[in-house]
């Protein structure tokens, strides 16, 4: 399907030239000859045209006031050239002001003509692939992408109804992991007044330390080696939307200040800069840990949590709404089925027993797992039990049974340094880990130390993984 391209010209010489040469060229071309023939081709509904190329003064008006109507209007995405046989130093300033591509003085040599044309036509195709994909996810993420009828999915849905009416600054959003936090900062990004800006989202746990400012607030070209350019830090990239924190606890100190001043102020510099970059964003920020208990253990600022907890929402653990596991089950088979063309559509009791019956540490993440690989290896219309891999009818706080066929390491009895550690699906990866913390840790009487030369890791490195898992308390850092 060829690109359309609107030329508006008066001069019929002029208008049947360029029209044989962009047709030749394979564009899809419309003509008018005033503005009120290009009116209704450019409203919404019309030919939706890649491309404008206008003549500036036509017989019925300007068309700038045209392209200025156009721009307040809900939609077309075109770029627009102008082109002028008289046009003054005003006329070319109000058309860039107005969004024009480029102003042109005729004649114009069509070698220029092309090169102009041609790079408009890559910034409306840009354009469109924004807003189509800002339109899909505008859908995705309405309120019912909260899935769920019991009160506590309720309440959640409510309070995101609620927050996304009202301009909301910042907000600290709380639960445990898989329970779904980023989820709902899309949909209070999109159902809010900020739905049409970025959202950018920020894992603080996966920025190495010695590049957090930077990622951050960005830098000038030479704020360190290796900084060949300037760069946009995610701050400034989420101007006029949303920037989501994930993990906030794992920012360092100093960082926190400077992103506190930042959201203060409404400015910041970059790295190696002299001049200050002002910015107008709403912060949502997540933690899978207590936000309260980071802030009593130093790890988070508390002036900075006072700063971002203007809102707080709290997403509850899947075990705590289990009534909701058929409807995400559902959505979770149909996204499936759509994505690799299953046609799963039946699920039997005995899956249901199971999938009821589990408490799911891993939360809706863990759910949502456990389906797709279940419809990913159906063979029909049955979701079929033999892949779900998690156990049956196991009570709350008790311990899963071995998996069939596995059998677990038995313990020496002379160190107790061997753990058993089942991978039936029972047990989510973090809980592994600080099950394994926990275990090493009482081996040494909470020796840090000595328990980093156990697991064969750096003081450091385990610190912050007690610090992850909540076992700071107990744990003697610097003790020998």
């Amino acid at each position: 399907m060829s690109d359309t391209l609107l030329l508006v010209e008066d001069e019929a010489v002029l208008r049947d030239e360029l029209g044989r040469h962009f047709t030749r060229q394979g564009w899809d071309l419309l003509q008018a000859s005033t503005l009120a023939e290009a009116r209704p081709l450019l409203a919404e509904g019309g030919a939706s045209p890649l491309v404008v190329l206008c003549d500036m003064t036509l017989p019925d008006g300007n068309a700038l006031d045209l392209l200025e109507a156009v721009r307040a209007g809900a939609g077309s995405h075109a770029e627009w050239i102008v082109l002028t046989g008289y046009g003054t130093v005003a006329d070319s300033v109000r058309a860039l002001k107005l969004g024009a591509f480029e102003f042109l003085e005729k004649p114009c040599p069509l070698e220029r003509l092309d090169l102009v044309v041609a790079g408009a036509a890559r910034s409306a195709r840009a354009q469109r692939r924004v807003a189509e994909s800002s339109a899909r996810d505008h859908e995705r993420f309405g309120l019912d992408a909260f899935v769920g009828d019991s009160p506590a999915a309720v309440r959640v849905r409510d309070e995101i109804r609620r927050l996304s009416a009202v301009p909301v600054g910042a907000m600290v959003i709380g639960g445990e992991t898989g329970t779904g936090k980023g989820l709902v900062a899309r949909i209070l990004h999109y159902t809010g007044a900020r739905g049409n800006g970025p959202l950018v989202e920020v894992n603080c746990a996966a920025l190495p330390e010695e590049l957090m400012e930077s990622e951050l607030f960005g830098h000038e070209a030479g704020a360190f080696t290796g900084a060949r350019t300037r760069h946009r830090g995610y701050l400034e990239q989420a101007h006029g939307g949303t920037l989501f924190l994930d993990e906030i606890g794992e920012l360092d100190a100093p960082l926190q200040a400077k992103l506190l001043k930042a959201l203060e102020d409404r400015r910041f510099r970059r790295v190696g800069g002299e001049k200050e970059v002002v910015v107008d964003v709403q912060v949502f920020a997540a933690s899978n840990r207590d936000v309260d208990a980071l802030v009593s253990q130093g790890r988070l600022r508390e002036d900075l949590f006072h700063r971002l907890s203007l809102f707080r929402v709290e997403v509850p653990p899947l075990r705590e709404r289990l009534e909701d596991v058929e409807p995400l089950v559902m959505r979770f088979i149909a996204e499936f089925n759509a994505r690799s063309s299953k046609t799963v559509r039946v699920v039997p009791d005995s899956v249901w027993r199971r999938l009821r019956g589990y408490t799911w540490p891993g939360n809706v993440r863990e759910l949502r797992n456990v389906i797709e690989r279940s419809v990913l290896l159906a063979d029909g219309p049955v979701l079929p039990e033999r892949w779900l891999q998690v156990p049956e009818g196991v009570p709350e706080g008790a311990s899963a049974p071995a998996p069939q066929g596995a059998a677990l390491p038995q313990d020496t009895g002379d160190s107790g340094a061997v753990l058993a550690v089942r991978l039936d699906g029972s047990e989510s990866l973090d809980g592994m880990e600080a099950r394994i913390l926990r275990h090493a840790l009482e081996l040494v009487d909470w020796n840090v130390s000595a328990a980093a030369r156990l697991l064969g890791v750096s003081r450091q490195t385990l610190r912050y993984r007690i610090d992850k898992h909540g076992l700071g308390e107990e744990a003697k850092a610097d003790e020998e």
